[in-house]
């Protein structure tokens, strides 16, 4: 392997573009980032405000979810259908903000939680439930919005 020739079309003096490649996405991740910790942040403090008890069925990450996938609904059909945004929005307020503010790390903690503390049925519920609520919430918010912006264009 170290004996093969070398194609004569590559200059091994000229280093990679590795930092033309981090411009790009560098600042995608920061807004991702930024995004995130807002999103998770308003997360956090629903939970402080509407706390779970020990065993009880985790409604405060339902609602959470529940609107986090409405408002993302409604957020893809603006972005898609009527406003044409900055190549960074999407990242920051879908991926960053929506996707911290929607919690689905917490909603495998809440099924596992419950299941340790001997509720499997309610864990079991919970979780084809919050399936359920967040894709009808997301096409609901989706469908509602295009009908909304349909009437505003006719």
């Amino acid at each position: 392997m170290l004996n093969e020739p070398v194609d004569p079309d590559v200059d091994l003096h000229v280093p990679v573009p590795r930092k033309a490649a981090w411009r790009g996405q560098g600042p995608v991740v920061a807004v991702v980032s930024l995004g995130g910790a807002i999103g998770a942040s308003a997360r956090y403090g629903a939970g402080l405000l509407w706390p779970t008890a020990t065993g009880a069925f985790p409604w405060t990450t339902l609602v959470v979810n529940a609107i986090g996938c409405a408002v993302i609904g409604v957020f893809m059909v603006v972005i898609s259908d009527m406003w044409a945004a900055h190549r960074l929005v999407r990242p920051f307020f879908g991926t960053g903000v929506l996707g911290g503010f929607t919690t689905f790390s917490t909603y495998a903690v809440d099924i596992r939680n419950l299941i340790e503390e001997g509720h499997p049925r309610t864990a079991l519920g919970y979780l084809a439930l919050t399936a359920c609520v967040a894709l009808a919430s997301v096409w609901t918010a989706a469908h509602l919005t295009r009908r909304a912006v349909r009437g505003r264009h006719q």
